[in-house]
């Protein structure tokens, strides 16, 4: 394996999924989060930046261990498979958890929906980087 295009496939899909975090988790149904406001960390007016950068952080893990996944799986030598292992990833991970947490919390059901479909354009995202990069 080539580390040096494995970690430039990480970072780039994770800066180009942050971006896609901002649309699907920060701006889409932005005003459903103070129905709940409650249920977060942070309250109005309180900085952000701190809990921004942690989940890019977690992010950037969250699309590392994806590519990595698809490499070791074999994903990225099959024409579209790595398109199926990021449907797959999405339907057995994120969206579990993130639909129990709108069936537990005060989680709005649309905010449910984007931080779900937030995921899947990262997983997308991932693959298509990983499949230009190291296939």
């Amino acid at each position: 394996m080539n580390w040096q295009r494995f970690v430039l496939a990480v970072l780039i899909s994770g800066v180009a999924s942050s971006i896609t975090d901002m649309i699907f988790m920060g701006m889409l149904f932005r005003n459903k989060y103070k129905e709940a406001a409650e249920m977060f960390r942070l309250q109005e007016g309180q900085s952000t930046g701190s809990s921004i950068l942690a989940s890019a952080v977690i992010g950037l893990v969250g699309s590392g261990a994806f590519i990595y996944l698809c490499m070791w799986t074999g994903a990225l030598t099959v024409p579209h498979a790595e398109l199926r292992m990021a449907a797959i990833v999405w339907l057995a991970a994120p969206v579990p958890v993130i639909l129990s947490n709108v069936v537990w919390t005060k989680l709005h059901p649309l905010l449910g929906l984007s931080h779900s479909l937030g995921w899947l354009a990262r997983f997308v995202i991932s693959s298509l980087v990983a499949v230009k990069l190291l296939h």
